[in-house]
């Protein structure tokens, strides 16, 4: 192939330390991280296109119940699974979103399936599971998405007024600090770029909290003239920042390189408004960048011209 084909995907971002982390445990992580880039992968190298990858990498996070997104998903205030989910497409910037869906195996696909079949870009709530059971979306049970230590983790703090991100650092040592959106970015042989980000949101929230995630310019953002991002961390900083959009725009109307615009973005503009978290990201011509403000971010990343990574760690 004479032009770069490449992905990168996460699995979150957050206070990650290696003394935490047992060896089997990492291990698992870095299986599902690996089974993910191969779903991606194997796609790209048939000529697929960016979004049917980034579409499969983030259906097989949604899968792994170690993300916090589809079967791994948080419980909220009521013990249920609220989901929410955005891709889109950077050659005409189509775009679909859900937010606050429960029972859906995989979001991102009913994500795409309201880009393409909706005419519009973000369906909540009732609204869009009535759209789902039009599109011949099957539910499955809660028992599906019940995981011991996420039921554990919200156990601890049900009857009070507070919320959690995976990652916060106030919460017990023993739990795991991190953000737990999911997301991956591609770049195809036709040089099209396509993102997908997906998660379960805030363990015990309420009220409807929506997050960056679905948010078309805040948690995803595509566009073959600059790139394609997706990002993980604390929302609500994330949808102030309008990040994923920032990234793009420095890119386009200042020039910037896409590691450059990456770092600027979440080490300067983020910070300042004391938001935390990272971001995945391919430009144009493939190349890929990774830029994260905490102490890790489960991360992969591969191209055609024999990159391969996986990582965890700062």
């Amino acid at each position: 192939m004479s032009a770069l084909v490449s992905l990168a995907l996460h699995g979150g971002a957050g206070t990650i330390l290696q003394a935490e982390m047992s060896p089997e445990k990492e291990l698992r992580y870095r299986a599902g991280l690996e089974d993910a880039l191969n779903a991606g992968i194997k796609l790209l190298e048939k000529g697929a296109s960016a979004l049917d990858a980034v579409e499969a990498t983030v259906s097989a996070l949604e899968d792994c119940p170690l993300f916090n997104a589809g079967r791994g998903s948080v419980f909220n205030a009521l013990g249920k699974h609220e989901m929410d989910a955005s891709i889109m497409w950077g050659a005409d910037r189509a775009a679909g979103a859900v937010s606050g869906v429960s029972g859906i195996k995989n979001p991102i696909q009913l994500a795409r399936r309201v880009m393409e079949q909706s005419g519009h870009v973000l369906l909540m709530g009732q609204g869009a599971m009535e759209f789902a059971q039009m599109q011949g979306f099957s539910l499955e049970p809660d028992s599906y998405f019940y995981d011991e230590f996420r039921y554990q983790q919200w156990l601890k703090i049900r009857d009070t007024n507070s919320f959690q991100l995976d990652h916060d650092v106030k919460t017990s040592p023993l739990d795991e600090k991190k953000f737990g959106t999911v997301g991956a970015v591609a770049r195809d042989l036709h040089g099209h770029v396509a993102a997908a980000t997906s998660t379960g949101g805030m363990t015990n929230k309420k009220f409807g909290r929506v997050g960056d995630s679905p948010v078309i310019g805040a948690g995803t953002w595509a566009d073959d003239r600059s790139c394609a991002i997706s990002c993980t961390g604390s929302g609500e900083f994330f949808l102030r920042g309008v990040v994923a959009y920032d990234v793009a725009c420095l890119m386009r109307y200042q020039g910037l390189g896409l590691q450059e615009a990456c770092d600027r973005v979440i080490h300067d503009h983020l910070l300042e408004i004391g938001g935390d978290g990272g971001l995945i990201a391919v430009d144009a011509g493939g190349t890929t960048a990774f830029s994260f403000n905490t102490e890790g971010m489960y991360r992969a990343r591969w191209n055609s011209q024999g990159m391969r990574e996986i990582a965890i760690y700062g």
